[in-house]
């Protein structure tokens, strides 16, 4: 998902502990910090019933004034992540402090005022300090409604609202937290995917394009020698060169599609064919077709013969070379045996291209030179054993 599709998700829910980006965020953030101020009313009413002298409302009144806009700003503000921010403890401490206040000097019902500062610890602390702040906060509205000579009564309906208030708002920063990890997550994993698209699609085409490109330029220069006294041979391979091509083209169109996958049949043909057309003896020994073989292991030991035969063609300067496919224990292996000079160099994309596909379907890849000299290449995959069939119960 982009960072586009990702922010039109966000748009329009609650997302706690950051600025609003829109007018939809804050209409949403709005009416939900108006929900919780309801408890506000009680001590609105104990500032306009007359129980207090003129300069106790009026502290009162600013007080609360204060303690309103304090605690939106906090709410409806960014909270910092990863760390604590010496201003943000520093402005939850006043307002805690201000609620102290305001409950010792105008009564036990003002004590609601501690439950927007648990509310507040719940949205801007990390998790262990709001695990200890919001306890602190509602032992606080115990000690100051002992204080104040507030009944128990009114002491659990504070103090419940004060734990579960704050409890609730860790859930849901937590759980908008999370959210923002799985988002993350799920890009990641987004951006792996198109990594390993990109690794196949980069070992087909050079699968594909090493093998047909190494057989179009020996048929061109066979095509070459032949000319002067062999026209009609060297239209023959130029005939196969613009098959080759051809089939190259369609090979290639596929691989991006994703949907090729060869086999063996096809990969010893093309075999036999370029290694005759580089002069090279072929000797093909063993099925080539197994009944126990699944596509995705066929198709393995077909990209496997495909690039041993391209590197003999390239690279081996070899005279000969054998094929031989036969099961060794629960495996499958295929065998390819050149009598040229080794390989001078470790291994290229195209060896480790083919261990990462057999790797894939099971399979493992070895290589080394060969029991009378020159490169032996074994790749071998797991087979898939049919079950043997019940046998048919007798008529009576």
């Amino acid at each position: 998902m982009t960072e586009r599709e990702d922010h039109a998700v966000d748009r329009g829910f609650i997302r706690i502990g950051e600025a609003p980006e829109d007018w939809r965020q804050m209409l949403a953030k709005g009416c939900w910090t108006l929900l919780y101020m309801l408890y506000m009313a009680t001590v609105v009413g104990d500032l306009t019933e007359g129980h207090h002298t003129v300069p106790a409302t009026v502290l009162g009144w600013a007080g609360l004034t204060v303690f309103v806009v304090v605690y939106l700003f906090m709410v409806l503000g960014r909270r910092p992540r990863g760390r604590l921010s010496r201003r943000q403890l520093t402005t939850l401490a006043g307002l805690y402090v201000l609620a102290v206040v305001l409950a010792l000097a105008l009564g036990s019902v003002w004590l609601v005022l501690l439950v927007y500062v648990a509310i507040s610890a719940g949205v801007m602390l990390p998790m262990k300090w709001a695990l200890r702040v919001i306890p602190f906060v509602a032992v606080s509205e115990v000690v100051v409604g002992l204080v104040d000579g507030a009944d128990t009564t009114r002491q659990l309906t504070l103090v419940l609202p004060t734990l579960l208030g704050g409890a609730a708002m860790m859930g849901i920063v937590q759980m908008g937290r999370t959210m923002r990890e799985l988002r993350e997550a799920r890009a990641t994993v987004a951006h792996l995917a198109a990594n390993e698209e990109r690794l196949r699609l980069a070992r087909d085409l050079h699968d594909l394009l090493g093998h047909s490109l190494s057989l179009i330029t020996l048929k061109s220069e066979l095509a070459g020698r032949m000319l002067p006294d062999k026209p009609e041979q060297a239209a023959q391979q130029v005939a196969d060169i613009e098959r080759v091509s051809r089939q190259a083209l369609v090979d290639v169109r596929e691989a991006v599609s994703g949907f090729r996958r060869p086999t063996l049949d096809a990969e010893i043909a093309g075999a036999r064919t370029a290694l005759a057309a580089a002069g090279v003896a072929a000797a093909v020994d063993g099925a080539i077709g197994h009944a126990d073989l699944p596509p995705e292991e066929e198709g393995a030991l077909a990209w496997a013969l495909r690039e041993a035969v391209t590197n003999v063609v390239r690279h081996s300067g070899a005279s000969r070379c054998e094929v031989t496919l036969g099961e060794q224990g629960d495996e499958l292996c295929l065998t390819v045996t050149d009598n040229g000079h080794g390989p001078a160099r470790p291994h290229g994309n195209g060896l480790t291209g083919l261990a990462e596909r057999l790797a894939l379907a099971g399979g493992r890849l070895e290589t080394g030179r060969g029991p009378r000299g020159g490169f032996r290449l074994r790749a071998c995959v797991p087979l898939a054993r049919r079950p043997a069939p019940e046998p048919a119960e007798a008529l009576p």
